[in-house]
Formats: C-alpha cells, sequence, structure tokens
C-alpha cells in the first residue's frame, strides 16, 4: 500500500520533484522532457558553434538527428540564423525539406529569423516553397515578421503569394494583422489579391483592427473594397475606432477616379504573372511608371 501510495505522489505532486536547468529554463523533470531529447548537435547548431558540429559529426552524429518534435540541427541553425552552420550542415547531406512536428522547415525558420542570406542558401539547395502544411509557410513568416528581403527572394522564386492558411490566412492579412508596412508593400507590388484575406475578412479589416492608418492607405490605393463585409456582417468603417487615424483614412477616400479604375483594371487583366511585362508595353513611360506604382 505504501509503495502504491509513493508511487501515485509521484503523478500527483509534480511540483515537489527537483528542478533542473534546461536550455536555460528553469523546470522541474516533467517540464523537461521536451529538452532531454536535444542532442548535441542541435544545441551546437542552434548557438553557431560550427568547430563543435564538425567535430560532433566528425565523430558519428548523424547530421540529421531529430528530437521527439521532429527539429533537426539544420532546423537549429536556421532558426538562430548561422549561415556557415547552415551552409555545413547542407554539405554535410542535412535534409533540406525535413518537417517539424508543428509544420516549420528549416525555410520557415530561417524566414523567421530574417536572415536573407540562409533563405538564399537554403532556395539554392532546391528547397520547396510551396508547404503541403496547414499550420506554418515560409511565405507566412516572412510577411508577419516583415522582413522584406526574405520575402522578396521567396516571391522570386515562385512563392505562392495568395497561399490561404486556415486562422492564419494569407501572406497579406499576416502581414496587416501585423502592421509590416514593408511587406504589405512588397505584396501588393507582387501582385497579391488585395481582397483575399483570412475566410471573409479582408486584409483592409485586419490593418483597420490593428491601426494601421499607412497600411490602410495602402491597401485603398490598390483598390481595397471599404464597404466590403466580413463574417458577422461588419465593414472596415465599422471596426475603426472614433476619431482614429485607421478612420480618417478610409473617410477621407471618395469614389475611385477613371484613372484609377482603369489602372487597377490593366493590372488585373495583366495577372501577377505577367505585371513585369508592363514596363515594355509601347506606352510613354509616366503611364508604364502609373500602371506599376512607381
Amino acid at each position: 500500500m505504501a509503495a502504491v501510495q509513493t508511487e501515485v505522489s509521484l503523478y500527483l505532486q509534480p511540483w515537489q520533484r527537483p528542478l533542473h536547468i534546461y536550455g536555460g529554463l528553469v523546470c522541474n523533470s516533467l517540464m523537461a522532457d521536451s529538452w532531454s531529447d536535444r542532442t548535441p548537435l542541435h544545441e551546437a547548431a542552434y548557438h553557431g558553434r560550427l568547430l563543435q558540429l564538425r567535430s560532433l559529426i566528425a565523430q558519428g552524429f548523424h547530421v540529421d538527428t531529430l528530437t521527439m518534435d521532429r527539429v533537426s540541427p539544420l532546423h537549429e541553425a536556421c532558426l538562430g540564423g548561422h549561415y556557415s552552420c547552415v551552409k555545413f550542415l547542407l554539405d554535410s547531406g542535412a535534409n533540406v525539406d525535413a518537417v517539424s512536428t508543428d509544420g516549420a522547415t528549416p525555410l520557415c525558420n530561417s524566414c523567421s529569423n530574417g536572415s536573407a542570406a540562409c533563405v538564399r542558401l537554403i532556395l539554392q539547395h532546391s528547397a520547396s516553397i510551396h508547404t503541403t502544411y496547414l499550420l506554418a509557410s515560409p511565405i507566412h513568416e516572412a510577411a508577419k515578421k516583415d522582413h522584406r528581403e526574405c520575402l522578396e527572394l521567396l516571391i522570386s522564386y515562385g512563392a505562392h503569394i495568395d497561399m490561404e492558411l486556415p486562422v492564419v490566412g494569407t501572406p497579406l492579412y499576416s502581414a496587416c494583422m501585423s502592421r509590416a508596412a514593408a511587406c504589405v508593400d512588397v505584396l501588393l507590388h507582387s501582385g497579391a489579391d488585395v481582397q483575399l484575406g483570412c475566410g471573409q475578412d479582408s486584409p483592409l479589416h485586419a490593418a483597420v483592427r490593428e491601426g494601421g492608418a499607412d497600411i490602410v492607405d495602402l491597401l485603398l490605393d490598390f483598390g481595397a473594397d471599404g464597404y466590403c463585409r466580413n463574417a458577422e456582417g461588419k465593414t472596415p468603417l465599422y471596426l475603426s475606432g472614433p476619431n482614429s487615424a485607421v478612420r480618417i483614412a478610409l473617410q477621407k477616400r471618395g469614389p475611385c477616379s477613371l484613372s484609377q479604375l482603369c489602372r487597377l483594371c490593366i493590372r488585373r487583366t495583366l495577372g501577377r504573372t505577367r505585371l513585369h511585362s508592363a514596363s515594355s508595353l509601347f506606352l510613354p513611360p509616366i503611364i508604364k511608371d502609373f500602371l506599376l506604382y512607381q
């Protein structure tokens, strides 16, 4: 009976168990389980210790050793933005498309960190930019963290600019939710659909809700519908606070001018994949610059 009580107490009173240090965090042994399977290889990769990485691989550590959450050393090196470690792991045969249990790839982690050098290196190793997972994607990571150069690299390699993930929405919606103005600008100039957000919630709804007046102006410039309604039947104006900057930005806009309507129509007709060809049209430079918002 005493043995049973002792065994039960181990489960009922975890706060009384000894404390340990894992990854710089104080935790008891139950909380430490998620850290206990991290190898020295993971630690070296995350902290950018190239010489230690080389030594561990030479000693027989497998380059694609995974944690319980399927995190690889390459994931860790990318998350830390350590270019030399990323290059060494890739040259040693690391899986460039490894996917963790939360859907993250090394490319996702590089985009989250904002290391354009690592993103370029990963892409040069033929990493997939079209995720099949509904939890995360490289372009969403770059957009919401406002890493403009990473986003431009992904777009140049053919990333799906209007990919909508459940709950997360499109990259443009994510950027609006995070008030990532630089990435909103890149996405719109690259031809992202200004109306596609998250379900019936448009990017304009997100920008208004987050108080991004500069982003509201930009979305309206690219043809966002200020009268669209979300699933609750609310317009962007309804969501704006009294006398707020976003309300002023919405209210000062009148009907679109004829020139603006023509620009939106031509851009829509060209489509995202042919927008770049506008610069080669037989039109005066001032008209081409107008079409391209330059």
